[in-house]
């Protein structure tokens, strides 16, 4: 078994592999991890590059695309280690930005995960959208995170330098106790992509586990590498995900409340995207999403029941009980600090 398995999922991404793995391998196996790509049946030079040009890196072969979150579950079952880390391939990393993730994970045998800080690439400054420093959601849904509310990104001066417990760790930077990740179950392979990582942390919150951001670890994401903002397969995949992360996961208590307002939000985000000149494909994505949601809605119904089942932690401090919308656009409060501290 190793320690640290070091995972990036890679789907035609071999300019990705080009720029940012080498150091990938020269600063995350001088700290004792092993590096795997696992490859979702590309169809560009991916696996020969990586059979010339890094003969270091072990190669998991899938037969097709499996999308992000059924790749990464196909691929983890043949490895072997304690941590997993799940990396995209637009990461670029630093010297030791592993060691305070892991001895983070060993001193606290609460955390069941953690993710660094994560800064653009293109404004290393600044934070990137993905995950900045920890995720949260708020009272129906919506995800945000230390540095990041909807379109407004903090540049990054400190402020989120705490060791803090989140909702969720992004899916781009991800450091998990393998256990933890099998025990409730992996990503949701049925999402496909988005909302998977938010989806399962919530489940691993709601099984008792922490999960955390280790801001002496960062690294820099170039990010949309493989959807840009603003595509209307992406905003499909988000809405979609989102309410079904939200069916699986509510309390009974709050499940009727909170679909009834995302019902009318929904459909105002709608209008709002042609309002503010987004594409007539995202907007008509709002609501093939709404639809796609309430034909496998009951294809969920077990995994809701067995999640509520094992719940151990019903009050959970990093679901914020707050309409964030209302925060951000009545009150004016833009970042995070604003809002809560």
């Amino acid at each position: 078994m190793h320690k640290i398995a070091i995972v990036i999922l890679n789907w035609n991404g071999a300019k990705m592999l080009r720029q940012y793995l080498a150091d990938v391998i020269k600063f995350s196996t001088e700290d004792g991890a092993v590096v795997y790509v696992a490859d979702n049946a590309s169809t560009d030079d991916s696996i020969e590059l990586l059979e010339t040009h890094f003969t270091s890196c072990r190669i998991v072969r899938l037969e097709k695309n499996w999308g992000f979150a059924e790749g990464y579950n196909k691929a983890l079952k043949e490895i072997d280690a304690e941590y997993y880390v799940l990396l995209n391939s637009d990461i670029r990393v630093t010297r030791h930005w592993l060691q305070p993730l892991v001895q983070f994970m060993d001193n606290h045998k609460e955390a069941a995960a953690c993710q660094p800080k994560l800064l653009s690439m293109t404004d290393n400054s600044s934070f990137e959208y993905a995950g900045a420093s920890g995720g949260f959601i708020d009272r129906y849904g919506y995800p945000f995170c230390r540095g990041r509310i909807f379109d407004t990104v903090e540049r990054d001066n400190g402020q989120y330098d705490d060791v803090a417990p989140i909702l969720w760790a992004t899916g781009a930077a991800l450091l998990i106790r393998s256990a933890d990740y099998w025990k409730a179950g992996g990503l949701d392979g049925r999402f496909f992509a988005h909302n998977e990582e938010i989806d399962l942390c919530w489940r691993l919150r709601i099984m008792g586990r922490k999960i955390y951001c280790v801001p002496l670890s960062q690294v820099y994401h170039l990010g949309g590498g493989t959807l840009p903002k603003g595509n209307p397969m992406k905003t499909f995949l988000n809405f979609r995900n989102n309410l079904t992360m939200l069916y699986k996961n509510l309390p009974d208590s709050e499940l009727g409340h909170v679909m009834r307002w995302r019902w009318a939000l929904d459909y105002i985000a709608a209008f709002q995207m042609l309002v503010m000149g987004r594409s007539w494909g995202d907007f008509k994505a709002v609501f093939r999403a709404r639809r796609a949601f309430s034909r496998w809605r009951k294809d969920f119904d077990a995994d809701r029941k067995r999640i509520l089942q094992m719940a151990t932690d019903n009050d959970i401090a990093e679901r914020k009980m707050t309409s964030v919308l209302w925060q951000y656009y009545v009150k004016g409060r833009k970042t995070y600090k604003k809002m809560f501290c």
